[in-house]
């Protein structure tokens, strides 16, 4: 009787490992859609768990603080976004080619979770107000910077771009990434509109130049 108990528990239980990544990728999700609303200041920890459906305790047990869980999720961000804009771009040559690969991809990703666009849109408002966040991220703008880089850097080299327009393309490059998710990204029709919008202007489409 007692080995039959023994044999069911095993066989109903879900190993440990498992059952803790998934509660932690539960656990980023939920606090990336609660960050994404309203930014740092508007969840607490308990608020959190709670969506989870786990307690508060529950929750330091894989985040020690609000902070933690905060990088946490801009980390995991990070890496969706950028793992997948790195790997459209790597498979385009040219800047042209590139630039739009990684367009079509952040609306394939707005479109698929708007939360991720979102949550980096606050980001930014965060660190201007927390400096603690500011300091932890430093870091992954650099990163992201190098990757604006070599989006131009992959125009020059095709001779798209004039190697004295580098740095006024790294801005234009920037400015338009980041207005992506902090402009539009919430109306899936404009978000596409902004996204043909700048290819037009790109390829000298949108402009009929006019003799002063």
């Amino acid at each position: 009787m007692a080995g039959s108990t023994r044999t069911r528990t095993k066989r109903l239980g879900r190993p440990p490992a498992t059952d803790s990544a998934e509660t932690r990728e539960r656990i980023i999700d939920t606090a990336r859609a609660a960050f994404a609303s309203g930014g740092y200041d508007t969840s607490t920890n308990r608020e959190l768990a709670a969506g989870v459906g786990i307690t508060a305790g529950a929750l330091y047990h894989y985040f020690g603080s609000k902070l933690d869980l905060y990088l946490a999720v801009h980390d995991d961000v990070q890496e969706r976004v950028y793992g997948q804009f790195n790997a459209v771009a790597e498979a385009a040559d040219g800047f042209l080619a590139k630039f739009d690969a990684v367009l079509d991809m952040a609306h394939e990703l707005n479109e698929q979770d708007p939360t991720l666009a979102a949550f980096l849109g606050v980001v930014r408002s965060d660190m201007r107000r927390h400096p603690d966040i500011a300091a932890e991220l430093s870091q992954h703008a650099q990163r992201r910077e190098r990757f604006f880089v070599r989006l131009v850097d992959a125009g020059i080299d095709a001779g798209e771009i004039q190697p004295d327009h580098r740095p006024y393309m790294i801005e234009f490059v920037t400015t338009i990434l980041i207005g992506l998710t902090d402009g539009v990204s919430d109306d899936s029709e404009r978000h596409q509109r902004a996204i043909s919008s700048i290819k037009m202007v790109l390829r000298g489409q949108m402009l009929t130049p006019t003799d002063a």
